[in-house]
């Protein structure tokens, strides 16, 4: 952290022609002599503005500037100046994306301009000569990313400092002593930034809350959700707004509906799920094909357009998970009670219907709303018992209940064939080029203060598949229900391009040191070889390591109006229609699919595309979020295990040592390369290893290490390790 005796005041730079061209550049369109140069520098002395006109001169010769009239220069009005999004690194450097360029532009530090990381900027770009890199120099901050930060506050006798645990965040903030409010120094802040003088190092910021004591768990937890500018609360207009809804079941509104209470229905949900948002209905019919119901919770009927309630869902977009709690996008009265299908109360919901075959091959649909009764509420555990076991008692150690029972025939018959049908539907879209992502997921075992105790892996098993499958089809189906209509309508769907090439290209690179292959003659072929690879690597040590890089390879998925299909499932037609209690899209979904279905014109593109990028960006915001919560609960853990040796893989490779991934938890940090002992390394960079200069030893990707805890740092949610030895 930083300790200054005053405010923060300019650096004193030597590099004169390039502060001269700064100055020109930030307004293009004015010329300027060496007096005016002179005097925004705040020069005076004669051998100065001898070295301006010097510079000027030498600027002309370079044709950076011209000369408009005699002593007067402008910038050459060549130059090319683009906006988009500053990508900072965590070396004080960034890079500037655009949709204007192929390539990302360099920023060197000095050439920033106070630009933080994510602000949309306009810059000036240089260096677009054959052969060297494009730098480029930020000339205005268009609009900043964000202006609240998160970090402990350092207090001196007339000031103070906050400075940030985000390695993206290359200033602290100086925060004045009647801005400090009621923080003691050393507490987790949540900071907002004022202003950033011309002349001072450092943003001035102001204390707007103080989240608690560095490494508390709760403190921790705020601190996550206060920097990704999530709310640990609903306002209390949307709550009093939300406990005013009528949740009652009317007779009127179910003569609106299709009345399903009497068709076989039941949930598979975790074991620990509050919110049950889709339930499956189940009937044989007379001409031997099935009626399966996808019926979920409709939302859209309590949630109505203009109220507080839905401005604030939709600000929200989606639940955030983190390890230790939710953060719902609807109030508790909605999630878990009157939109909630729980079992043995009637519901409101929205239903896809699919009369199907034996081949799983849909022969009628139908959408609208409905009615249901859930007659029975399932774990996986439970469901997935049933699948294997063929029968129908539920043992007292997977039973919600805790205790042994048995379930109905019909119930039993229900699971097991739509077990098959799901299964036919996944083999499909298997042979259609669909990737099979099956990420391990990590869980913690936590005590009744949020302590971790232990960690497992979460696997996906039939009964999960069987519930992916039925909603990937409700989905798609409704997707298709609209997209294929003529003239087209507006709608939401979920989009997912091809994978990058170059990124393709890294991740061939890193698995062919595991002996896999990717190939890359045609679209199917890469899938199908993704495919192959990531069903090759499973329970191997590599397993972790190459399912994140080939996720990473891939595209985003997103919402947009604009389809473009999904590449990941191999669907041209896709959309999120089955989870609207947790996911704003889903509502918005909802809300077109009934006013189609009612004969409704098309809406309004712009509109509903503006509503569209907000839900990806919030839906990024979660993902970074919960992937900061893992990351803390790892550190937490790992905290009471310092003396115990972990094998791990080294799961990345870097000029300043080598990150290991333990295989029995999936924790991951580094070992400084200056701290591996047994012999002098340096980063081969062809190689993804480090190599030993006496003894030649490889450590490189993918070879097992055995590491203990160094240091466990909280804050930062950062682990570093001693490096023990190899795992020959």
């Amino acid at each position: 952290m930083s300790r200054r005796k005053g405010k923060p005041t300019a650096k004193k730079e030597k590099d004169f022609s390039h502060k001269i061209y700064k100055i020109l550049a930030h307004d293009p369109n004015k010329s300027f002599n060496y007096k005016q140069i002179a005097s925004v520098l705040e020069l005076t002395d004669t051998q100065s503005r001898n070295l301006i006109i010097k510079e000027l001169k030498l600027l002309a010769a370079k044709e950076k500037i011209e000369e408009t009239e005699r002593g007067k220069y402008r910038v050459v009005s060549k130059a090319e100046y683009i906006e988009g999004t500053i990508d900072m690194t965590s070396r004080k450097t960034a890079y500037f994306v655009s949709p204007e360029l192929e390539d990302d532009v360099f920023i060197p530090t000095n050439n920033l301009n106070k630009a933080l990381d994510k602000d949309k900027v306009k810059i000036y770009i240089y260096n677009r000569r054959k052969g060297r890199r494009p730098e480029g120099e930020v000339v205005e901050i268009l609009e900043r990313h964000k202006t609240e930060f998160v970090g402990v506050i350092d207090i001196q006798k007339n000031f103070a400092f906050v400075s940030t645990a985000n390695v993206k965040m290359y200033t602290d903030i100086f925060i004045p002593k009647n801005k400090i409010h009621d923080a003691e120094h050393g507490d987790v802040v949540l900071v907002k930034m004022d202003d950033w003088p011309a002349k001072a190092d450092s943003p001035f910021g102001e204390v707007i809350k103080v989240l608690g004591k560095p490494g508390e768990h709760n403190t921790e937890i705020h601190a996550i959700l206060a920097e990704y500018g999530l709310p640990s609360d609903f306002p209390v207009d949307v709550e009093v707004f939300a406990q005013k809804l009528d949740t009652e079941i009317h007779p009127e509104e179910i003569a609106r509906r299709r009345d399903m209470r009497k068709v076989l229905t039941f949930t598979i949900d975790p074991k620990d799920a509050k919110d049950f948002d889709d339930a499956l209905s189940f009937q044989k019919l007379e001409n031997g094909n099935y009626e399966v119901g996808i019926h979920i919770a409709d939302v859209s009927h309590y949630l109505q357009e203009g109220t507080v309630l839905d401005a604030e869902a939709y600000n929200r977009a989606t639940s955030v998970y983190l390890v230790d709690r939710v953060v719902p996008m609807l109030p508790e009265v909605l999630s878990n009670f009157a939109c909630s299908l729980r079992p043995h109360e009637e519901k409101y919901t929205f239903s896809a219907v699919f009369e199907l075959n034996e081949k799983a091959e849909v022969k009628n649909q139908w959408f609208g709303r409905t009615v249901i009764y859930s007659d029975q509420r399932f774990a996986y555990e439970e469901a997935q018992h049933i699948i294997e076991t063929k029968g129908n008692t539920i043992a007292a150690e997977i039973s919600l209940t805790g205790e042994e029972y048995t379930v109905s025939t019909e119930i039993q018959d229900a699971t097991l064939k739509l077990d098959e049908l799901a299964k036919i539907l996944r083999r499909k879209r298997m042979a259609a080029g669909a990737i099979s992502f099956d990420k391990v997921e990590v869980k913690f075992h936590l005590d009744e203060n949020a302590e971790p105790t232990g960690v497992y892996f979460k696997v996906a098993k039939d009964a999960n598949h069987l519930i992916e499958e039925f909603m990937l089809l409700a989905n798609r189906k409704v997707a298709e229900f609209i997209g294929k209509q003529r003239p087209e309508k507006t709608f939401v769907y979920r989009i997912h391009d091809e994978p990058d090439e170059d990124k393709l290209i890294n991740l061939q690179t890193v698995i062919s040191k595991f002996g896999h292959k990717i190939d890359f003659r045609n679209k199917g072929d890469i899938s199908k070889s993704l495919n192959k690879l990531l069903t090759d690597v499973q329970g191997k040590k590599e397993q972790n390591l190459v399912d994140t890089l080939a996720i990473r390879s891939m595209s985003k998925a997103k919402y947009s109006t604009q389809n473009i299909g999904h590449y990941g499932l191999a669907f041209d037609y896709y959309s999120h229609f089955t989870s609207p209690i947790r996911r704003y899209p889903d509502v918005m979904a909802h809300r077109l699919l009934q006013h189609y279905i009612d004969g409704g014109k098309s809406a309004d593109a712009e509109h509903y595309e503006e509503m569209c990028v907000h839900s990806s960006n919030m839906e990024n915001l979660a993902a970074n979020a919960e992937r900061d919560s893992i990351k803390y609960m790892q550190v937490k853990y790992m905290l009471d295990h310092k003396d115990q040796e972990f094998l791990g893989v080294i799961s990345g490779v870097t000029e300043w040592g080598i990150y290991v991934e333990i295989v029995s938890n999936k924790c991951e940090g580094m070992c400084r390369i200056r701290e591996i002992k047994d012999d002098y390394y340096t980063f081969d960079e062809k190689q993804y290893a480090l190599v030993g200069e006496v003894t030649h030893n490889l450590l490189q990707l993918g070879d097992e290490v055995y590491v203990k805890v160094k240091n466990a740092d909280l804050v930062k949610k950062q682990l570093d390790f001693t490096f023990l030895r190899k795992n020959e």
